[in-house]
């Protein structure tokens, strides 16, 4: 089936861009309206020009008279628009249809062009003061929306001052949104609060011809009083959470420590291992250090430090960590006992004084 030329198809005018049906609607109307502001206006240029020649004995002056009101109609009737602006004609006070862009004839006196629309978007703020939350709550809102004019012959029709109405409702659509949540959802979900409202503002501004593209919230400002019971929440929470964290850590070193003493109590080796690891630190500390090691750990393994070792030998210990070397120190006594011929100096005995 061949579509006519002259009328845009259903899909070609639903996925238009914006004022694209009333572009096409309008320049048809227009072409018959500019071919009839001319012929009225020959009509009431002749009117004009028996009127002046009547009025004037002269031919000259008639003919002047009458290319000057000539030139006056024409100047009255040419009107251009540019690329973005659209303009609602009304002749004899009914609407006739959307003009624009470029250049087109009306006929003065008669029809007449009160306003002039801009198709780009543009933007508005509005704000809410002293609104009170659902959890009654005062704050004050600010926010900036996105709006374009879609369908100029409603904006035309059916508002008288467009952009104060669409600010007004705005206000009251963000009024609206506020005191339908908490202040803490107002806070972290300011994109949720924007959606909801520009849906509403959407609801109401759409029969005048309006397209609300989106709504931004820019600024939450809340009492200082309530900021600063707010701030100070905060500030618990988070020493709470620390606390908890360090409780949590101690209690696993503590478990770990626990595990490690089993471990070094059940296995010899692994207590020595610690020792000879303790001694290994110690000595690449680049420090000069004398090292005691406790009586209860020589037979652990445990190699005997320098410093030790002079003080075994000076006592007559011998080697740290041998078990054969208090019968190696008794063996050399006996052995000495017999060189000197069993002999050996008696210890003095106390006397009692009874």
């Amino acid at each position: 089936m061949v579509q006519n030329s002259d009328k845009p198809s259903v899909n070609a005018s639903t996925n238009a861009a914006p004022g694209y049906y009333y572009i096409y609607k309008s320049s048809k109307s227009m072409t018959a309206n500019s071919a009839l502001a001319i012929i009225i206006g020959i009509i009431i240029s002749v009117i004009f020009f028996f009127i002046a020649y009547a009025a004037t004995s002269s031919t000259t002056s008639g003919i002047i008279a009458f290319a000057i009101v000539l030139i006056i109609y024409l100047l009255m009737s040419i009107k251009v628009l540019q690329e973005w602006k659209r303009a609602p004609i009304l002749s004899l006070g009914k609407y006739k249809g959307t003009y624009g862009p470029g250049l087109f004839f009306i006929i003065p006196l008669i029809q007449k062009m009160p306003y002039k629309f801009d198709l780009r978007t543009f933007s508005a703020t509005f704000s809410a003061e002293k609104t009170l939350t659902q959890d009654n709550v005062g704050v004050d809102v600010d926010a900036i929306m996105f709006t374009r004019i879609e369908n100029p012959e409603k904006t035309a029709l059916q508002v008288n001052d467009m952009q104060q109405s669409v600010s007004l409702a705005a206000q009251t659509a963000l009024r609206d949104v506020i005191g339908k949540v908490e202040l803490s959802k107002m806070i972290v979900g300011r994109s949720e609060i924007a959606a909801q409202v520009k849906s509403l503002i959407d609801q109401r501004v759409s029969p005048w011809g309006v397209d609300v593209i989106s709504v931004e919230i820019r600024d939450v400002k809340i009492p200082d009083d309530l900021q600063d019971a707010m701030a100070k929440v905060a500030i618990a929470s988070r020493e709470r959470d620390a606390r908890v964290i360090l409780a949590e850590s101690e209690k696993l070193a503590a478990v770990n420590m626990v595990a490690a003493a089993q471990t070094y109590n059940s296995n010899i080796y692994a207590m020595q291992l610690r020792a000879l690891n303790m001694l290994y630190e110690i000595g690449i500390s680049g420090r000069n250090h004398l090292i005691f090691i406790p009586t209860e750990s020589r037979g652990l393994g445990i190699p005997t430090p320098v410093g030790v070792l002079g003080i075994d030998k000076l006592a007559g210990i011998g080697d740290v960590g041998d078990p054969n070397s208090s019968k190696s120190s008794d063996n050399k006594d006996n052995a000495n006992d017999d060189k000197s011929g069993g002999s050996s100096i008696p210890k003095p005995q106390k006397k009692n004084k009874s």
